[in-house]
């Protein structure tokens, strides 16, 4: 019988189908690159998702945040994320933790429960205790290095942390990982060179944040504001999806 997923199913079949439904992915951040994942993952037939973010919608998402519109700025990425879900499946199941993922708060998390981990988080020590987290549990993970400050969308590649060159984000990772003990860590990153934008106070968030109230990491706290288009995280966020629909349909072959 046709079905909405009917038309994945001529590629993935049947079985494929039936694994990507029994599997729960959780997504660590719901921004630029994490909502376009999310998006492609509950289109796919992920049956199962936990979402975590503490962040709220501001202005200054909607020119890259497939959840971001004039209507959702103020709410919680996350929340909005879920609704979206159910929007695309009634079935799914969505657990949202309002939350930003740190060594303090990790034992709040069972990663055994999760088949997938996608880290689309873009702060160092968080970053590597997810990865640690789910290297523990064996779980497969995969981590996305820096997306912005770039205007190539074709210069994203998949590898391991390991043979990584030219991203900034990658190389510290590579450092921390090793001294972790980390063997392997499959990534997505960009061979293109970061782009410093001009620091023109006139349009900065660092001096004129219009961050929504009750937003706990507002702009003025953030070290870096990176620049941002529509179509390079959002690419980065699809190349993470489909890594993940891949080794969850045919585990054997990841």
């Amino acid at each position: 019988m046709l079905n909405q997923f009917s038309r994945t199913e001529l590629l993935l079949g049947k079985e494929g189908m039936e694994r990507l439904s029994a599997s729960c992915v959780v997504v660590f951040g719901i921004g630029g690159v994490g909502g376009y994942a999310v998006e492609a993952l509950a289109r796919s037939g992920v049956g199962s998702f936990v979402l975590v973010d503490d962040d709220k919608i501001c202005l200054t998402n909607l020119n890259r945040q497939i959840i971001a519109t004039r209507k959702t700025v103020g709410q919680y990425k996350a929340d909005v994320m879920k609704e979206r879900i159910l929007e695309i499946n009634p079935n799914a199941r969505v657990e949202v933790r309002k939350c930003f993922y740190l060594p303090e708060n990790a034992d709040e998390f069972d990663f055994s429960q999760y088949s997938y981990v996608v880290d689309a988080v873009d702060t160092v020590t968080a970053k590597l205790e997810i990865i640690e987290q789910a290297k523990k549990c064996g779980v497969p993970i995969i981590s996305c290095m820096g997306a912005g400050n770039k205007l190539d969308p074709t210069k994203f590649q998949v590898a391991d942390i390991y043979e990584t060159t030219i991203c900034p984000l990658a190389k510290v990772m590579r450092h921390e990982c090793r001294k972790r003990g980390i063997r392997a860590l499959k990534v997505v990153y960009s061979t293109e060179k970061s782009i410093r934008p001009p620091d023109d106070m006139e349009i900065s968030c660092r001096t004129h944040c219009i961050c929504p109230p009750g937003t706990k990491r507002k702009c003025t706290q953030r070290r870096d504001i990176p620049g941002s288009v529509a179509f390079v995280p959002s690419v980065a966020g699809l190349i993470l999806a489909g890594e993940v629909i891949k080794d969850l349909v045919k585990p054997n072959e990841s």
